[in-house]
């Protein structure tokens, strides 16, 4: 085997942990067994691989991350040595590293509103532009919502000089609300204006057509004058209803392409040149040679028109989750100054602003309350109906609402920084994204309209040389029904229009998705890996008992709690906070309970003293096991797992606790200098939904394994309880990240749910990461999928929603691609043998808006998808799992 060597590399453009399992992805094609893992927040790369650092280097170019290599083997070496890791899930009692996971800043990225765009194939060219303008990183283009979002370091008149260097308009979008807003606005100008042009069309097409059924008259004599003013009538037509296809194909052909307006304009505007030329030449020209096509050129316009009208106003409720988000969005806020209050517009709050809110009233931005108490609806953030108590030194929120109190409370974040902000940007930011399904259609629309162009030409070259007469007429009305007929547009919209309309629906259910990719990926997940605590359980742990083997005096017990707590102070993990908020609360009933009232020399004073004055040093964490630390007197003491006082040389032996493991308690031990001093249990209760989610994780076809820190008793019992397939127990987060590879190389696609800090190695590996705890400020940046309630349900409708996305995806593009795999051989007269017809030109505008219109409302089934019910137990009964119980 070759010998893996270290590699470090600064990398430009990584995020998020997504962006590292794109990099993983990428070298590990090239090399199976190489190691990769990424620090988003300093934006470093470390590779354990047997390729060189250049070729590592051009590997990640081409994956869209520009890498300079940065520090020696030793370097790294030493440097992993003092780098914190993420602690454990289960007893690892340590402090949780913040330089990795704290708020990651993103790459730049503006956003741009695009004008002009047509089909797949001006999405095409735009993405184009964009990618080779100076400084772009990557280049998003969304044909449904019309926008570009952009990553890199480059000046927007730049990029706005790039769309219009290929014809068509942009301007940056400075603010998402008000960007929306014209959009809307924009569209319903579009809407109204097609309409009135598609009205004025068919008001010339449809006598005309009715006439033409009737009666068929010749274009000579008096009659040539009548249809000399019919073809000025059309001319006028495809002028101004028409003239956008005309403005667009001319400014396509100056850039040497060709879209949909091309196909059109060459459509319409070769059925008005013919027939004009027979008004003109009729005299001279044969009977059969005689065909007028006013009446198709005017229904064509009106046709498109039409169907471009009904698309744009089933377009309009693709957003419309991000719109009540951007309606949760207070305009103005009540700030307190020494001159009194004023109402100011939201974007002239500043954090520290003091502001008032009303009953009643949203709260504008995120802040700290300082004075009053009331209670919160909080429901749009968490999920929870009922509100919320909140007062001085509570965190609130943007975009809830007051209840009956009256409150001031002192910014901390505005504008986009806001949770809610966060969160806006996140949805939109997915519904722009394009899952890798959208690649096929981007392939294809690339060579579309110049491949219906050829087919175009050849079949009127086949009618012209080898068809029956009238040669003309057959090769004028066969070319011109294949370009009307084919459809692009159908093309672009067929994966912007489902990712939009899944994202949105996924918001509506709690469930941030971060990408495309993260969508596509959660459809095919076979195995949902699980932490416990947190996830399965509340979070909220407690310590329910206490034993101590040492025999220690009371006043013993009272200093050692002491410096449990002092210890406990330096973590947030849960099961920490728990032991330090009981060292607290009964080292002080311990020093209580000391108090004599006949004892003048102040014995219990004395106690409490010595509690509160508990002091540590040589402070030390050890990944998913437990802490060290050392006492002013320098007695070692050691808090955590039995893998930790195994390093102690704690026999455990003879301190059984069998009776707390069978009612799955946690187990922490306490020792001093090497001697077991003390064992606390600690209880997380179980969610009570989490019985219900896992039935509904497993109906859906998916395998729940529990990989966690803590004990095998505890694990067994927890799996059994709640039905977990496979639970692997005392595990490190290395130790998880090793099982989810395993998973993977066997072939299981893996999806992770864990709290965004304690599991991040084992989210960054897995396929997906889902965060669960309500949405934190880190979960947001760090998973593929975030939670914002804290349930396992939440998985379960990303899944579900993914895998109804994924599905209505393929079959728009199955609908758009079969429709011109069978229309345009119908159009070019493949079956005229057959039939003795051609396929008129007025329904192949027809059937080619049709298309678009079916594309789009197959899409908006996607509102009508109905989840499976949460009481998964009841409607989909299931025998209980096997347990399998590693450790």
């Amino acid at each position: 085997m070759n010998r893996l060597e270290e590699h470090q590399f600064q990398v430009t453009g990584m995020s998020c942990q997504g962006c590292v399992g794109r990099m993983r992805r990428a070298i590990q094609e090239h090399d199976a067994e190489a190691q990769v893992e990424g620090d988003p927040g300093s934006g470093t790369l470390s590779v354990a691989s047997c390729l060189g650092a250049d070729e590592l280097a051009a590997l990640l170019s081409q994956a869209g991350y520009p890498a300079e290599a940065s520090g020696t083997d030793e370097q790294i070496a030493s440097d992993s040595t003092t780098t914190p890791q993420a602690p454990a899930e289960a007893p690892s009692l340590q402090e949780e590293p913040s330089a990795s996971l704290q708020e990651e800043p993103s790459a730049p990225s503006q956003r741009l509103a695009i004008q002009g765009m047509t089909c797949a194939g001006c999405v095409a060219s735009v993405q184009k532009a964009l990618a080779a303008t100076s400084g772009v990183e990557r280049a998003e283009v969304n044909f449904a919502s019309h926008t570009a979002r952009i990553h890199g370091d480059v000046d927007a008149e730049a990029l706005v000089q790039a769309v219009e260097s290929v014809g068509y308009g942009a301007e940056p979008i400075v603010d998402l609300r008000q960007a929306e807003r014209q959009r809307a606005e924009r569209n319903q100008r579009e809407y109204r204006r097609k309409l009135k042009g598609s009205l004025a069309s068919l008001a010339l097409a449809v006598p005309l057509m009715v006439m033409m059924l009737i009666h068929h008259p010749e274009p000579t004599g008096l009659a040539r004058l009548g249809w000399g003013l019919v073809g000025l009538a059309t001319l006028a037509v495809l002028a101004f209803p028409g003239r956008a296809f005309f403005v667009g194909a001319w400014k396509a052909l100056r850039h040497h392409r060709a879209n949909m307006d091309t196909l059109i304009a060459l459509g319409t505007g070769t059925a008005w040149l013919y027939s004009m030329a027979v008004v003109v030449a009729a005299p001279w020209l044969p009977q059969a040679a005689r065909g007028l096509y006013f009446e198709a050129s005017s229904m064509i316009i009106g046709l498109v028109l039409l169907g471009k009208a009904l698309e744009l106003r089933a377009q309009g409720r693709t957003s419309d989750a991000l719109h009540r988000l951007l309606d949760l969005q207070s305009q103005s806020a009540r700030v307190v100054r020494e001159e009194g209050e004023l109402d100011l517009p939201i974007d002239e709050v500043r954090q520290g602003d003091l502001i008032r809110v009303r009953p009643g009233e949203r709260l504008p931005v995120d802040g700290e309350v300082v004075e009053g108490d009331s209670h919160i609806d909080e429901s749009m953030l968490s999920g929870e109906p009922a509100p919320v108590a909140r007062g001085p030194g509570d965190e609130v929120s943007a975009g809830t609402v007051n209840g009956r109190g009256s409150l001031v409370f002192r910014a901390t974040r505005v504008g986009a920084d806001t949770r809610l902000g966060r969160i806006t940007e996140q949805v939109a930011n997915a519904q722009g994204s394009k899952p890798p399904i959208g690649n096929l259609a981007d392939r294809v629309s690339a060579v579309f309209v110049p491949s219906v162009m050829i087919i175009a030409v050849l079949t009127a070259l086949a009618w012209y040389h080898f068809g029956p007469e009238p040669r003309v007429i057959h090769m004028l009305v066969t070319a011109t029904t294949v370009l009307i007929i084919a459809c692009p547009c159908a093309l672009g919209l067929a994966t912007p229009l489902s990712t939009m309309i899944g994202v949105g629906k996924a918001a509506e259910h709690g469930v941030l998705i971060r990408s495309g990719e993260a969508l596509q990926t959660a459809s095919r997940l076979t195995t949902l890996v699980v932490d416990k605590t947190g996830t399965l359980t509340e979070g909220r742990p407690r310590v329910t008992d206490c034993r101590w083997f040492a025999g220690e005096a009371s006043d013993d017990r009272t200093r050692l709690l002491g410096l449990v707590a002092a210890i406990e102070a330096r973590s947030e993990h849960p099961l920490a906070e728990a032991l330090g908020r009981y060292a607290h609360d009964h080292g002080h009933d311990h020093a209580a309970a000391d108090t004599n009232p006949s004892d003048e020399s102040g014995g219990s004073t004395a106690s409490a003293s010595s509690f509160a004055n508990s002091t540590i040093e040589a402070f030390e964490s050890l990944t998913g096991r437990g802490v060290r630390a050392r006492d002013a007197e320098g007695r070692r003491l050691a808090i955590g797992n039995a893998a930790m006082m195994q390093e102690e040389g704690v026999t455990l032996a003879d301190h059984e606790l069998d009776d707390w493991q069978a009612q799955a308690r946690t187990l922490v031990y306490l020792s001093l200098d090497g001697v077991l001093t003390a064992g606390f249990a600690i209880e997380d209760p179980l969610r009570e939904d989490s019985l219900d989610a896992v039935a509904r994780l497993r109906a859906d076809g998916l395998k729940v394994v529990m990989l966690t820190g803590d004990n095998s008793a505890t694990a067994r019992a927890i799996g059994e309880e709640v039905g977990i397939d496979e639970v692997h127990a005392e595990l490190s987060p290395e130790d998880k990240h090793a099982e989810i590879e395993r998973l993977q190389a066997e072939g299981e696609v893996v999806g992770m749910v864990g709290d965004g800090i304690n599991d991040a190695p084992a989210l960054a590996r897995a396929d997906v990461g889902f965060a669960i705890g309500q949405g934190t400020d880190v979960a947001i940046e760090s998973a593929g999928v975030t939670l914002m309630r804290s349930s396992l349900h939440g998985v379960a409708a990303a899944i579900e929603i993914s895998q109804a996305t994924l599905a209505n995806i393929r079959q728009n593009l199955w609908g758009a691609l079969g429709y011109n795999a069978l229309c345009i051989p119908i159009a070019a007269g493949l079956f005229y043998p057959l039939t003795g017809t051609l396929l008129s030109p007025m329904i192949a505008g027809a059937a080619m808006s049709a298309s678009s219109i079916t594309v789009v409302a197959n899409a908006n089934r996607l509102r009508l998808k109905r989840l499976r019910p949460q009481n998964a137990r009841a409607s989909h009964p299931d025998t209980p799992p096997s347990q399998e119980v590693l450790s």
